[in-house]
Protein backbone atom coordinates (compact mmCIF):
# COMPACT_ATOMS: atom_id res chain seq x y z
CA UNK A 1 0.00 0.00 0.00
CA UNK A 2 1.54 3.06 -1.26
CA UNK A 3 -0.51 5.66 0.56
CA UNK A 4 0.35 9.17 2.46
CA UNK A 5 -1.74 10.91 4.59
CA UNK A 6 -2.64 14.03 3.07
CA UNK A 7 -5.10 15.48 1.17
CA UNK A 8 -5.59 15.05 -2.55
CA UNK A 9 -5.15 18.60 -3.40
CA UNK A 10 -1.25 18.53 -1.53
CA UNK A 11 1.91 18.74 -3.39
CA UNK A 12 4.23 16.71 -3.45
CA UNK A 13 6.88 18.63 -1.93
CA UNK A 14 4.75 19.13 1.26
CA UNK A 15 3.69 15.33 1.62
CA UNK A 16 4.79 14.60 5.49
CA UNK A 17 6.61 17.87 5.70
CA UNK A 18 9.56 15.85 3.87
CA UNK A 19 11.65 16.89 1.49
CA UNK A 20 12.36 15.94 -1.92
CA UNK A 21 15.12 16.58 -5.25
CA UNK A 22 12.61 16.29 -8.05
CA UNK A 23 15.42 15.62 -10.06
CA UNK A 24 16.18 12.29 -8.53
CA UNK A 25 13.05 10.46 -7.32
CA UNK A 26 10.24 12.63 -7.64
CA UNK A 27 6.67 11.58 -5.89
CA UNK A 28 3.82 11.44 -8.03
CA UNK A 29 -0.24 12.56 -6.79
CA UNK A 30 -1.90 9.46 -7.67
CA UNK A 31 -5.72 10.76 -7.97
CA UNK A 32 -7.90 7.91 -8.31
CA UNK A 33 -7.43 7.34 -4.48
CA UNK A 34 -10.66 8.87 -2.04
CA UNK A 35 -10.30 12.74 -1.72
CA UNK A 36 -8.38 12.00 2.26
CA UNK A 37 -6.00 10.43 1.25
CA UNK A 38 -2.84 10.91 -1.92
CA UNK A 39 -1.30 7.63 -3.29
CA UNK A 40 2.40 8.42 -3.48
CA UNK A 41 4.76 6.68 -6.18
CA UNK A 42 8.15 7.58 -6.73
CA UNK A 43 9.58 7.14 -9.94
CA UNK A 44 13.39 7.50 -10.73
CA UNK A 45 14.68 10.29 -13.25
CA UNK A 46 18.26 9.74 -11.99
CA UNK A 47 20.81 7.72 -9.81
CA UNK A 48 21.13 8.17 -6.03
CA UNK A 49 23.33 8.69 -3.74
CA UNK A 50 22.50 7.02 -0.22
CA UNK A 51 25.05 9.24 2.15
CA UNK A 52 23.50 12.55 0.14
CA UNK A 53 20.32 10.93 1.57
CA UNK A 54 21.52 9.78 5.01
CA UNK A 55 22.70 13.07 5.40
CA UNK A 56 19.29 14.68 5.22
CA UNK A 57 17.84 13.02 8.66
CA UNK A 58 18.81 12.55 11.99
CA UNK A 59 16.52 10.70 13.89
CA UNK A 60 16.65 6.64 14.62
CA UNK A 61 14.21 4.11 13.90
CA UNK A 62 12.52 6.12 11.62
CA UNK A 63 12.94 4.73 7.99
CA UNK A 64 13.35 7.06 4.98
CA UNK A 65 11.80 5.78 1.50
CA UNK A 66 14.13 6.61 -1.19
CA UNK A 67 12.87 4.94 -4.28
CA UNK A 68 9.94 2.09 -5.14
CA UNK A 69 10.32 -1.03 -7.44
CA UNK A 70 7.95 -3.41 -7.71
CA UNK A 71 5.26 -3.15 -4.95
CA UNK A 72 8.14 -2.45 -2.80
CA UNK A 73 9.68 0.40 -0.97
CA UNK A 74 14.06 0.78 -0.66
CA UNK A 75 14.59 2.38 2.66
CA UNK A 76 17.39 4.05 4.75
CA UNK A 77 17.22 3.82 8.16
CA UNK A 78 19.51 4.83 10.87
CA UNK A 79 19.71 3.35 14.35
CA UNK A 80 20.97 3.55 17.53
CA UNK A 81 20.22 1.29 20.55
CA UNK A 82 17.95 -1.67 20.92
CA UNK A 83 14.60 -1.70 18.73
CA UNK A 84 11.38 -3.16 20.24
CA UNK A 85 10.74 -7.11 19.56
CA UNK A 86 8.65 -7.48 16.92
CA UNK A 87 7.73 -9.76 13.97
CA UNK A 88 6.18 -9.66 10.33
CA UNK A 89 3.41 -12.61 10.05
CA UNK A 90 3.15 -11.57 5.99
CA UNK A 91 6.69 -10.75 4.59
CA UNK A 92 10.49 -11.02 5.63
CA UNK A 93 12.45 -8.45 7.25
CA UNK A 94 15.56 -7.68 4.53
CA UNK A 95 18.63 -5.59 6.44
CA UNK A 96 21.55 -4.81 4.80
CA UNK A 97 24.34 -2.79 6.56
CA UNK A 98 25.87 0.30 4.95
CA UNK A 99 28.46 1.96 8.31
CA UNK A 100 28.32 0.59 11.65
CA UNK A 101 27.83 -3.04 13.02
CA UNK A 102 24.59 -4.54 13.74
CA UNK A 103 22.88 -7.03 15.87
CA UNK A 104 19.81 -8.49 14.90
CA UNK A 105 18.70 -10.51 18.11
CA UNK A 106 16.88 -13.76 17.29
CA UNK A 107 15.09 -15.85 20.40
CA UNK A 108 17.77 -18.37 19.93
CA UNK A 109 21.10 -16.57 18.49
CA UNK A 110 22.27 -13.09 17.30
CA UNK A 111 23.60 -12.09 13.85
CA UNK A 112 26.28 -9.48 14.06
CA UNK A 113 26.11 -7.49 10.76
CA UNK A 114 28.79 -5.03 9.55
CA UNK A 115 29.53 -3.04 6.05
CA UNK A 116 28.36 -4.88 2.90
CA UNK A 117 26.73 -7.35 5.14
CA UNK A 118 23.35 -8.39 4.76
CA UNK A 119 20.82 -10.45 6.45
CA UNK A 120 17.05 -11.91 5.93
CA UNK A 121 14.17 -12.41 8.96
CA UNK A 122 11.81 -14.94 7.46
CA UNK A 123 8.51 -13.96 8.11
CA UNK A 124 6.99 -14.25 10.96
CA UNK A 125 10.25 -14.83 13.29
CA UNK A 126 10.60 -12.45 16.35
CA UNK A 127 13.61 -10.07 16.30
CA UNK A 128 14.92 -7.19 17.61
CA UNK A 129 17.70 -5.21 15.96
CA UNK A 130 20.33 -3.33 17.92
CA UNK A 131 23.33 -1.03 18.30
CA UNK A 132 25.63 -0.20 20.35
CA UNK A 133 26.80 3.04 17.92
CA UNK A 134 24.94 4.69 15.21
CA UNK A 135 24.57 2.42 11.87
CA UNK A 136 22.96 2.89 9.08
CA UNK A 137 21.08 0.36 6.71
CA UNK A 138 19.45 -0.25 3.46
CA UNK A 139 15.68 -1.78 4.30
CA UNK A 140 13.92 -3.34 1.63
CA UNK A 141 10.47 -4.47 2.14
CA UNK A 142 6.80 -4.30 0.61
CA UNK A 143 5.07 -0.46 0.20
CA UNK A 144 3.18 0.08 3.46
CA UNK A 145 5.01 -2.63 5.64
CA UNK A 146 4.50 -1.25 9.60
CA UNK A 147 8.68 -1.29 11.07
CA UNK A 148 7.09 -2.25 14.27
CA UNK A 149 5.02 -5.54 12.30
CA UNK A 150 2.32 -3.04 14.15
CA UNK A 151 0.29 -0.68 12.01
CA UNK A 152 -0.92 1.25 15.12
CA UNK A 153 3.08 1.76 16.59
CA UNK A 154 4.87 2.03 12.93
CA UNK A 155 6.57 5.04 12.35
CA UNK A 156 4.82 7.32 9.32
CA UNK A 157 6.15 6.66 6.01
CA UNK A 158 8.92 9.27 4.74
CA UNK A 159 10.00 9.81 1.65
CA UNK A 160 13.27 11.72 0.59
Amino acid sequence: MRIALAPASTKPSALNGTKYNAGVCAPTIMPELPHKVAKVELRMTEKINLQNKLDLFVDYFAPRTVAQFNGHDVMLAKLKGPFIWHKHDDTDDFFLVIRGTLEIELRDQTIALGPGEMYVVPRGVEHRPTAREEVHLLLIEPSGTANTGDSATAAPRQFI
